[in-house]
């Protein structure tokens, strides 16, 4: 809860966004007081654009945007839609203007980092839906995460570096009930920090997943267990919800393991993979023991224990992946392919226990793609990222053709595109990574723009564009 000019307002958190290094989340804030942009239409249809983002002094938003700052280290809040920034939160980096980095607290829990490479800020949930209660956030650059206490907006804990991971690009995704959140290389290392040659890639280096759980009685968190994966890149990832409520999904490419010339080595492969975790059952398995110690984290190997990680071929070298609001589905694309593919959850489940397996790589089984898929959307070229609104449609963004495109659940149809400024990356729908997303506004995270910008030189500015989808 939060307190303000002696009112109570109800505070409720949104989706998760990224541009240039950048993902944002959407608060939700309730203003018994103010004249929303709602009340107002009501009393007159909004016209133009700019009425309909326009906030009345002494008015709220109707959402925050919290956004990773990059290489900054620092998160950004944004108010929607006006689109106004509304304040920095100093998280990896030293910050003067606020001391953060300079006192006794902030210092120990920087250890002695002064900048971090903040990525894609995750809000806890409670079944399914923000409770505004924390924000998580990863520093891909040093192998370390960040608790952000909402009730302050202030950094309340950094944890790492982790030990066994190496840029860690694909966290924070959370559980529903915010158990856990996952940590995965993008790059695999040789474990315990040791080194060895390129040449021994295939037989001495590895990926890892790493499990950080959330302490909501301390409001602490701590390294849970880590999972040992083949020597790929692992990317983003999504967690299960409703039906598919424990397990996870997380993107990986590079299954070819080329460890030089990688623009041509990693597009050799026919596909890549999906990565199914069942994490409940994972943390079953180390709670009886079954794991080695590593660098003092417990790691799970699933090819010693087979029944709890699968792989699923998806379009060569993915980005993202996403469940659907009444988790039924799991949504992935290829950069590569001018396709969506959509995997039903209840399918999986059925081709794991009447084992519909088309071999194993690894010591990890592959599920047969036929047995899993429910369908495949031509949405364009360069599919990234997918979100969800109130109405049963998606929305893709296409890098190559530098447009988000909307598309309908169960229809498997394109139903709209809307161009953006260029090459959109990520992007949010309110409340779209929950179980009851809102459908009022979308944001495109565009990794480079045009137009409207001064050329500054070779640095492109990076841009958030507002679309309204209500």
């Amino acid at each position: 809860m939060v307190q303000k000019n002696g009112l109570t307002k109800r505070m409720s958190l949104l989706s998760t966004l990224f541009t240039v290094l950048l993902i944002t989340a959407i608060l939700y804030m309730e203003n018994g007081d103010a004249i929303s942009t709602a009340q107002a239409q009501k009393s007159r249809p909004l016209s133009t654009n700019s009425e309909k983002v326009y906030i009345k002094p002494g008015s709220l938003d109707q959402y925050y945007l919290f956004a990773g700052g990059g290489l900054s280290g620092n998160v950004y809040v944004y108010g929607v839609p006006s689109m106004r920034r509304i304040r920095t939160i100093p998280v990896f980096s030293t910050d003067s203007a606020r001391g953060y980095g300079w006192d006794k607290h902030s210092k120990a829990m920087l250890e002695g980092f002064t900048w971090g490479d903040a990525h894609h800020p995750a809000l806890s949930e409670t079944n399914g839906e923000y409770d505004g209660r924390w924000l998580f956030v990863n520093d891909n650059a040093n192998n370390r995460a960040a608790l952000v206490d909402l009730k302050t907006f202030t950094t309340r804990q950094i944890i790492g570096p982790v030990p066994n991971i190496m840029g860690p690009h694909g966290t924070a995704f959370v559980t529903p009930n915010t158990e856990y959140f996952f940590m995965p290389s993008r790059f695999s290392v040789p474990l315990a920090g040791q080194y060895a040659p390129l040449e021994q890639f295939t037989e001495q280096y590895y990926g890892v997943m790493a499990a950080i759980k959330m302490d909501k009685e301390k409001e602490k968190m701590e390294l849970a267990w880590q999972v040992l994966l083949p020597p790929w890149s692992y990317d983003i990832s999504d967690a299960g919800k409703k039906i598919s409520d424990g397990w996870s999904v997380m993107t990986t490419y590079n299954t070819e393991e080329a460890a030089q010339s990688l623009a041509i080595g990693t597009t050799q492969a026919a596909h890549d993979y999906l990565v199914l975790f069942n994490w409940k059952e994972i943390a079953k398995q180390v709670s009886e023991g079954k794991y080695k110690t590593i660098a003092g984290a417990k790691v799970f190997d699933p090819a010693q224990y087979p029944g709890s990680v699968y792989l699923v071929p998806v379009e060569k070298n993915p980005h993202g992946v996403d469940v659907s609001p009444d988790g039924k589905y799991y949504v992935a694309s290829g950069k590569l392919s001018p396709t969506v593919t959509v995997y039903d959850w209840e399918k999986t489940f059925a081709a794991i226990k009447n084992k519909a397996f088309q071999g194993t790589v690894r010591g990890l089984r592959v599920l047969n793609l036929n047995s899993v898929k429910a369908a495949q959307v031509t949405v364009g070229k360069g599919p990234l990222h997918t979100q969800f609104d109130d109405k049963g449609y998606a929305y893709t963004t296409l890098f190559v053709d530098h447009v988000v495109v909307k598309w309908k659940l169960g229809e498997w149809k394109v139903a709209d595109k809307a161009a953006v400024q260029y090459a959109p990356g990520h992007l949010s729908a309110a409340e779209g990574d929950t179980v009851s997303p809102d459908g009022k506004w979308l944001v495109s995270i565009n990794k480079w723009a045009k137009d409207s910008y001064l050329s500054v030189g070779p640095s492109q500015p990076d841009s958030l564009q507002l679309i309204d989808i209500s």
